[in-house]
């Protein structure tokens, strides 16, 4: 019997690429591994603050439905309490997660985790010690310029469950890694507002526009992308209106998919389009009451008056390297 070597021939072939090709893998796959688990020898297990997602609220009785009545606040803030609110027609149409990612559960996302650990407490914007839900109304007249919901309201009831609930397991007083707004590195130059419009253009148009004001949702409430400036966004008294915010938020969260470990844009590049989305028109807030003790203004703060000599576009734009140093200075 003739055998036909050819089909034998081309099937051994066949098996020695596939063999090397998952030989290839099996040490490529191993190298990443092994990488992988080099990175997270350098980082403690417990290093950053995650949230619980949605789907672990106890809902089975009257105070697990009211915290997850909150989350639902949070999420869908103008659905509930937009310009078309079926509750209330309080706020600008944004969501709280636009600022406070995915319900306030994401590192460095602008979250929520350190807040039931840390409040009551001194506030020196507002002079006074602030409840869980006075910081909530800060954040409804200020991010989502409007009106916050009454302190005796269930929607304001329902906002503080969910944000004490969230932050339930971490120690009083304590502020775990990831709690905060990361701060960068200062420049050597003052942020440039040009420089951001490339940035901005580049990266961030696609989801929020080349005239920032954001991509309004299918059904006409809220929207898919927020507005960064415009009528409809923040005003000029939000937090996200000093630059180290801003930059810090967008370098661990933006473009869309970015996270804290893994950033798209440069430092350089994040203070730089923050310089650019801040100094685009927005509506303003009367914050004459704020600041008392005009001491305590952050070095990035961008209205006057100051404690120091340096300028009011020095205080918005930096160097901040020599605010921060004259501050130091009159401390010793």
């Amino acid at each position: 019997m003739k055998i036909d070597w050819l089909p034998v021939s081309l099937f051994l072939v066949s098996g020695v690429v596939v063999l090397k090709e998952y030989v290839s893998w099996r040490s490529e796959k191993k190298k990443n591994d092994e990488t992988f688990a080099a990175y997270l020898a350098t980082e403690p297990s417990d290093s950053l603050w995650y949230g619980c997602g949605s789907v672990q609220i106890p809902t089975a009785d009257e105070k697990g439905k009211l915290i997850y009545y909150g989350y639902e606040l949070i999420s869908n803030t103008a659905h509930y309490l937009g310009p078309s609110g079926k509750v209330a027609q309080i706020s600008n149409g944004m969501n709280c997660q636009n600022c406070h990612l995915q319900g306030g559960t994401i590192p460095f996302g602008n979250n929520f985790g350190k807040v039931f650990a840390t409040y009551p407490q001194f506030r020196p914007r507002c002079n006074q010690v602030q409840q869980i839900c006075d910081r909530v109304t800060d954040c409804f007249e200020r991010s989502l310029n409007g009106k916050a919901p009454a302190r005796d309201s269930r929607e304001m009831k329902a906002i503080c469950a969910y944000i004490k609930w969230l932050g339930n397991d971490v120690p009083a007083g304590t502020k775990p890694r990831g709690t905060s707004i990361m701060k960068l590195s200062y420049l050597d130059r003052a942020a440039l507002p040009d420089a951001g419009r490339e940035v901005y253009m580049n990266k961030c148009s696609s989801c929020h526009g080349n005239d920032g004001r954001g991509v309004v949702a299918v059904n006409g409430n809220g929207y898919t992308y927020p507005p960064l400036w415009g009528e409809h966004s923040y005003n000029d008294g939000a937090g996200l209106h000093r630059l180290s915010n801003f930059a810090g938020f967008v370098m661990n969260n933006m473009p869309l998919g970015t996270t804290w470990h893994k950033p798209v844009l440069t430092v350089e590049e994040a203070w730089d389009v923050a310089a650019f989305v801040n100094t685009q028109p927005r509506p303003h807030r009367d914050q004459g009451s704020d600041w008392k003790d005009i001491a305590k203004k952050p070095v990035d703060f961008p209205y006057g008056p100051y404690a120091d000599t340096f300028s009011e576009r020095q205080h918005k734009y930096g160097p901040f390297t020599a605010i921060k140093a004259a501050r130091q200075q009159q401390v010793k």
